[in-house]
């Protein structure tokens, strides 16, 4: 394998991160501006929704396939190809006159986006010597990370003082950037350059209809009630036929389009498993925690936002140390570290109540960020560090697969528990709440003589002094879900942990090139 020399591999780490930072800021930016493109492009809220589902199917059908075309097309060849298709929808999207129009371009940016992440990671790691695969890792690491952090930020700034369409424009002279930079100091190894392979039409349009449409589901599965939608059965069926077929269909072809005998490889089986709940939990968490403190602590989103900060924060400032460690430590025991303080930072989250303070917030995000750290370099090392070279656009792109589809998955599991049990909670609280309690009946009337002492007639203050015990039980229902939903979540993280076991020790200077 061919290493950079230790002159030019941090020009190279410079150059491939910023098509990976780009496609990471570049997914959350465009949830901020939601509402705006909505009303810029008068549409409706589902409407508006496919905006993000369009990027995330598209995404989502390319990252296990990035191998493959990286293979036939040539690795260098087709990084630049995909820089520059995301660049052009980048403006197509900042442009795009209609909804239909603004969503056709993000299924392209979505599809040049999903082998950006893969593919980045594995040059950055194959230049780096093998004793500092986790630094390079951690690396990497940084850089995601910084994009989940700035992006909301930057997108509600420009949003608020420029338009949504800048969020888009923006992406133009970083595209450029990274196209002449990947041009200049990126070369190709010989197991990387163009491959003449039989092309594998069958898997090809299984995976695009399996992917797709599992991912429509779990995007649009809670919105449309599940299956008492006939459009979320039939996505579902497709879903299921179509990824059978495709699992038997590439495991006879000689060159898959998916290589799923990478999964006879129990330790990567292992590392994907565990990643898949990782993705579970954190997306889960980064959707619960916002509702949480907007619909009923009353947070504006801005100020919802500035409380996952700390997270990212610990996480970024942690990683580098937790990469020099991988190389000194037993991974395995960092991993299972970081499984317990995640699942700790969730468990914190249910001792809040309704007066809980903004700065009560502070540990428990802190908790997650220190958690996330430990897991992210260590797991990506061990899952990956027995692939070739050859199997590491495969393996780096269904590793990344397997975390988006389980936070996907974990997203759907959250919404769908938070709806469920709430109504549950709100049923078996108000089914107390009558006229036989003399809980109630005191409580109604010292609400009624507040508001007669404020001057309303006495019929009203009492309809007032319901519909105020009403609301006290919606918040108390409301606060009991989230709290069951944060459990699940932490033991989402702890359910994973006997699986480490079926994961070696790598030798102590012996990691192998890995990715993301």
């Amino acid at each position: 394998m061919e290493q950079a020399t230790p002159t030019n591999k941090w020009i190279i780490a410079l150059a491939v991160m910023l098509p990976a930072l780009m496609e990471v800021i570049d997914t959350s930016v465009a949830n901020v501006a939601l509402t705006s493109i909505q009303g810029s492009l008068n549409a409706g809220t589902d409407e508006a929704t496919w905006v993000l589902t369009s990027y995330m199917v598209s995404n989502a059908v390319v990252l296990p396939m990035t191998g493959w075309l990286a293979r036939r097309f040539g690795r260098k060849r087709f990084l630049m190809t995909c820089i520059t298709l995301f660049t052009l929808s980048s403006f197509l999207c900042g442009a795009a006159p209609t909804l239909a129009a603004l969503i056709v371009f993000r299924i392209l940016q979505g599809a040049a986006g999903g082998a950006l992440i893969p593919m980045s990671q594995a040059i950055l790691l194959e230049s780096f010597p093998a004793a500092e695969q986790g630094m390079a890792n951690a690396i990497f690491g940084v850089g995601v990370m910084f994009g989940p952090i700035i992006g909301p930020a930057l997108g509600g700034w420009i949003t608020d003082n420029l338009s949504w369409r800048w969020i888009f424009y923006i992406n133009l002279p970083v595209g450029l950037m990274a196209l002449i930079m990947v041009g200049s100091v990126i070369s190709d190894p010989v197991y990387a350059r163009k491959l003449k392979e039989k092309v594998d039409y069958w898997g090809l349009s299984l995976l695009v209809l399996g992917i797709g449409a599992l991912q429509i589901v779990l995007d649009k599965g809670q919105q449309d009630d599940w299956f008492s939608s006939p459009f979320i059965v039939a996505c579902s069926v497709v879903t299921l036929v179509s990824l059978v077929l495709l699992v038997l269909v590439e495991l006879r072809h000689p060159h898959p389009v998916v290589n799923l005998r990478l999964f006879k490889n129990l330790e990567f089986s292992a590392g994907n498993l565990v990643m898949f709940m990782v993705g579970f939990g954190l997306y889960g968490s980064l959707m619960l925690i916002p509702q949480f403190l907007q619909s009923l602590l009353g947070y504006t989103a801005t100020r919802a936002g500035m409380v996952m900060v700390p997270g990212g924060v610990a996480t970024l400032v942690l990683m580098p140390f937790v990469g020099l460690a991988v190389s000194r430590y037993d991974g395995r025991k960092i991993v299972l570290a970081g499984l317990v303080v995640s699942a700790w930072s969730m468990f914190l989250w249910q001792r809040f109540s309704l007066g809980v303070s903004y700065d009560d917030f502070l540990w428990p995000r802190l908790v997650a960020g220190v958690g996330l750290a430990l897991i992210f370099v260590p797991l990506t090392t061990l899952t990956l560090s027995k692939m070739s070279p050859e199997q590491m656009g495969d393996a780096s792109g269904l590793f990344s697969l397997l975390r988006n589809i389980g936070g996907s998955v974990g997203i759907a599991a959250t919404s769908t528990m938070l709806a469920r049990v709430n109504q549950f909670n709100q049923n078996t609280l108000s089914a107390q709440v009558n006229n036989f309690s003399l809980q109630f009946q005191q409580t109604l009337s010292g609400l009624t003589q507040a508001f007669i002492g404020r001057g309303i007639e006495s019929e009203l203050a009492g309809k007032m002094g319901v519909a105020s015990i009403y609301r006290m039980v919606q918040q108390q229902a409301a606060l009991l879900t989230f709290n069951r939903v944060f459990w699940m979540l932490g033991f989402a993280f702890l359910a994973v942990i006997p699986f480490l076991v079926l994961i070696k020790r790598p030798r102590p200077g012996a990691q192998a090139v890995v990715g993301h």
